[in-house]
Parts: C-alpha cells; sequence; structure tokens
C-alpha cells in the first residue's frame, strides 16, 4: 500500500487518514446525489481533519466535476436559466476573492469562517423567515457573489443559495436542478481560478484517483433515493446538511475525529 501511495505522489499521508477521507467522500456524494447540493458542506469540515484546506477544496473540485457529470443533462432541462446565470454573475466576482484567502490564510481560520457562515445561514432557517416572491436581479447577484466567496475558499458556497432557492415556492424538482446545474458552472469557474493559482497538484490528483470512485459510489446511491422523497424530506435533508457543516467545521472536533 505504501508503495501505491508514493506512486500517487501522496506517501506523506498515511493509509488511515486517506480511508477517513474516502469515508467522507461517500457521504457527500449521497448528500450530492440525493439534494443537488451538500457535498463540500460535509466533505470539507471532514476531510480538513485530516489533510489541508488547500489539498481538499482542488480535490473536491476534480470528483465532483467528474462523477457528477452524468446529472447535468436532466438539470439543464429543469432549470430555469435566467435564474442560474444571473446568480453565477455574482460568483464571477466573489470567486476569485475566496480564492485569494484560501491560497494566504491560515487553515483553521477558513474552518472558523466556514463555520460562522453555516451557523448564521442555520439561524435564518430557525427564525422562519423565508424569502417570498419572484427574486430580484441585484439580490440574486449578492447571493451569488456570496457564494462565490465562499466556493473559492472552501468549496462551501452552497448555503446562500440553497437558503435563497429554497424558501421560495418552486417545486423541489426545480430547485434541484437549478442547484445542480448553477454548480456545474461555478464548478467550471473554480476550475479556472485554482488553476491560475497552482493547486491541482499531484498530491491532490493522486487523492483524487482513491477518492472519487467512493464518491461516485455515494452520488448514484444519493440520485437513486432522491425519487423516493417528497418534498418535506427533501428540504428537511438540504437544512440538516447545513446544520451538520457548521459543526464539523469546528476545530474543537479534531482531537476526536483524529
Amino acid at each position: 500500500m505504501r508503495e501505491l501511495l508514493l506512486a500517487l505522489g501522496i506517501a506523506d499521508h498515511s493509509v488511515g487518514s486517506i480511508a477517513f477521507v474516502a469515508a467522507a467522500a461517500f457521504i457527500a456524494g449521497l448528500a450530492r446525489g440525493f439534494s443537488g447540493f451538500g457535498s463540500a458542506l460535509i466533505f470539507v469540515p471532514l476531510a480538513s481533519t485530516m489533510i489541508a484546506p488547500s489539498l481538499v477544496a482542488p480535490l473536491l473540485v476534480v470528483v465532483d466535476v467528474v462523477m457528477s457529470a452524468g446529472m447535468i443533462p436532466g438539470a439543464v432541462r429543469l432549470a430555469d436559466k435566467r435564474e442560474v446565470f444571473t446568480m453565477l454573475t455574482g460568483t464571477v466576482f466573489g470567486l476569485p476573492l475566496g480564492t485569494f484567502v484560501l491560497t494566504h490564510a491560515s487553515p483553521v481560520s477558513i474552518r472558523w469562517a466556514v463555520a460562522v457562515l453555516v451557523f448564521l445561514m442555520l439561524a435564518v432557517v430557525m427564525s422562519g423567515w423565508r424569502f417570498k416572491g419572484k427574486p430580484r436581479r441585484p439580490l440574486t447577484v449578492a447571493v451569488g457573489a456570496t457564494a462565490g466567496f465562499f466556493s473559492g475558499m472552501s468549496q462551501t458556497g452552497g448555503p446562500p443559495v440553497v437558503l435563497y432557492w429554497l424558501g421560495g415556492a418552486g417545486h423541489h424538482a426545480a430547485v434541484r436542478a437549478n442547484l445542480v446545474f448553477y454548480f456545474a458552472l461555478s464548478t467550471l469557474l473554480s476550475i479556472t481560478a485554482y488553476l491560475t493559482v497552482g493547486m491541482f497538484t499531484t498530491a491532490v490528483l493522486g487523492l483524487a484517483v482513491l477518492v472519487g470512485p467512493v464518491y461516485g459510489i455515494g452520488l448514484f446511491l444519493g440520485a437513486r433515493m432522491f425519487g423516493l422523497a417528497d418534498v418535506r424530506v427533501f428540504r428537511a435533508v438540504s437544512y440538516s446538511l447545513i446544520a451538520a457543516t457548521g459543526l464539523f467545521s469546528l476545530p474543537v472536533f479534531d482531537g476526536i475525529l483524529r
């Protein structure tokens, strides 16, 4: 096994830590397949307890873009393309700033920032607030910019977008389609930004070889589960993912998980 890790350029990581990251990828894949988002909300906080966030974020980009490609055609047919591209306009401005933070801030600071974002979003949910009416373009762009910042920093741009779109009156299948299509496009922007700063290292690609197939299995099973759920289950699972990421982002869990 050590020879395999050496060949993949990840000999600095233990077999146990890689197995933990793979398990996190499986759970993240389930979430992504079921709800259309959630992979980063599960994977980034958990995987960051074992490997650096500067590896975790580009690793998730690599495995998600390859393994989730099959979800995109169906999402394109159902998605509100005008709304998605309006959201993406804001993302274009927020993502480079988030990428700058990822490459310059300390790993612990990034994890605390993720936790703060998530708990703020959760507080909004618990307050009972819901976005009413038709989404306005300036607000959609602002939400996209916020999501872009957190996507660039840690690939956790889901909470602002999910709370904005999930609060509306749209059917959950259409909301899921919007999420899948939006995150597919924002991932392309992430790839461009990460390539620019040289984040796709040998270690990232080596980890992707081992983690990607496990993530793909979770993605397939999650997509199958989606067809069995009604709107109440869909919303409950989506909001639970937001809560989970806040808890697991806290550095105080390091002693337990390691």
